[in-house]
């Protein structure tokens, strides 16, 4: 899912690289924003759509296989359902 250039680093790895005085790098052509006193003036905090935390069985192989893949197989999972929902929701239009 993560792209070859995208890196990930525990909060605790972020926090020595700063007590450092290391940073991560930005891409080079990542577009350079000004934000202005407007812009945060304006600005609003949106939360994310809330996720419902419910129970759910498994056939065990396939929790292996996802498991399998690291770190957020409940996210991948979550994303395989969306996918199947919005395709089966545009079969329905």
């Amino acid at each position: 899912m993560a792209r070859e250039d995208t890196k990930r680093y525990s909060l605790d790895e972020l926090e020595r690289m700063a007590s450092r005085g290391d940073y991560v790098a930005t891409r080079p052509d990542a577009p350079e924003v000004e934000l202005d006193e407007a812009f945060w003036r304006n600005a609003r905090v949106v939360a994310p759509p809330g996720k419902k935390s419910i129970h759910l069985r498994l056939d065990a192989d396939v929790l292996a296989w996802f498991k399998a893949q690291g770190r957020g197989y409940l996210t991948r999972m979550n994303a395989v359902l969306r996918s199947y929902m919005e395709a089966h929701r545009r079969d329905r239009t």
